[in-house]
């Protein structure tokens, strides 16, 4: 390991990204966008505008020096840095993600920072791991005194919430989830190339095979964008969950049909920011579980709710004239 790993050395990427709404009554501005999500002094703010609006940090890297989470495998430890960033979707949606990408072997001694410090977002193990144990027990969660990346996302969530002038006023209540992924380039045996769940309290698990030479940024803008939309897709079943559709309290039904359609609907745009090798991976999802198709089904039954209630108001209107004429 004389040389510093570049994106295409590493052999294992992981990661985890938190989404939730942005608890503030209205979607921000590109300013205000920009003002949250300077992370950095010395970076830019990356601000786009097509397909969306979409603004996302400088990355930020954070120092480790612990055991890595290789379940029931052998222990291992590990010295470099995590990447994390922020972004925003649409003014309206925020996630935090950290990653980190790994080599199988490093030196079999610490070395000094400076060593690290050329590797960004590389977790060098001293001495050799399992990356498959090491995947493996990413993806079940970290024991005591092991990495836990989650919370250094969890950590730009909190510094981007800090600069919210009226924060916790949000225009409807949501889960916010987290996605907790690993890819490795594919061996081009029969593995599948993806494997998703989706467990209690807001967890979901990602396992990837991805072309080999993908760089570990790439795979995180692929999970980046699975998150946005599974959050999407889970926030709007929520809400329309146990809601009585139809009833004749219209109020009732409009009071969470209308946040959905302001501040919600438009968001759906899969594959925006996903480099084209992935796209392939994004049209498993669409055939299973079938994101899109599951999407389409909600988004018409909360259109249909709000013209039936339109009628229903229009009905009661006309009602009301008859009677008083």
């Amino acid at each position: 390991m004389g040389a510093p790993e570049t994106a295409t050395d590493a052999l294992l990427a992981c990661g985890e990204v938190r989404t939730c709404l942005l608890p503030t009554r209205d979607a921000v501005d590109e300013q205000a966008a920009e003002r949250l999500l300077r992370l950095r002094a010395d970076e830019r703010v990356r601000l786009s505008r097509r397909p969306n609006r979409y603004a996302v940090s400088p990355d930020v890297l954070t120092g480790v020096d612990c055991r890595l989470p290789t379940g029931g495998g052998p222990k291992a430890r590990a010295v470099g840095t995590v990447t994390a960033r922020a972004a925003l979707v649409e003014g309206r949606v925020l996630q935090a993600t950290a990653y980190f990408s790994a080599p199988a072997t490093g030196p079999d001694r610490r070395r000094s920072w400076g060593y690290y410090l050329v590797r960004p977002g590389v977790l060098v193990p001293v001495g050799s791991v399992s990356l498959e144990a090491l995947a493996e027990g990413f993806l079940a969660g970290h024991q005591q005194d092991e990495l836990d990346v989650g919370s250094i996302a969890e950590g730009q969530l909190s510094r981007v919430s800090r600069l919210l002038l009226d924060s916790f006023d949000p225009p409807l209540t949501t889960l916010d989830t987290r996605l907790r992924w690993a890819a490795s380039p594919a061996s081009g045996g029969t593995e599948p190339p993806l494997r998703f769940t989706v467990a209690d309290d807001g967890l979901r698990t990602l396992e990837l095979r991805l072309p080999p030479g993908t760089a570990p940024a790439a795979a995180a803008a692929l999970c980046e964008d699975l998150a946005l939309h599974d959050w999407l897709l889970t926030t709007v079943v929520d809400k329309l969950d146990g809601l009585r559709l139809g009833s004749a309290d219209g109020r009732a039904a409009l009071k969470v049909l209308r946040p959905l359609v302001d501040h919600l609907l438009h968001l759906w745009l899969p594959k925006a920011r996903v480099e084209r090798p992935l796209e392939p991976l994004w049209d498993l999802l669409e055939k299973e579980p079938g994101f899109s198709r599951q999407w389409e089904t909600q988004v018409r039954r909360v259109r249909d709710q709000l013209l039936l209630q339109a009628i229903l108001t229009q009905r009661d209107a006309l009602g009301a004239s008859l009677t008083t004429s």
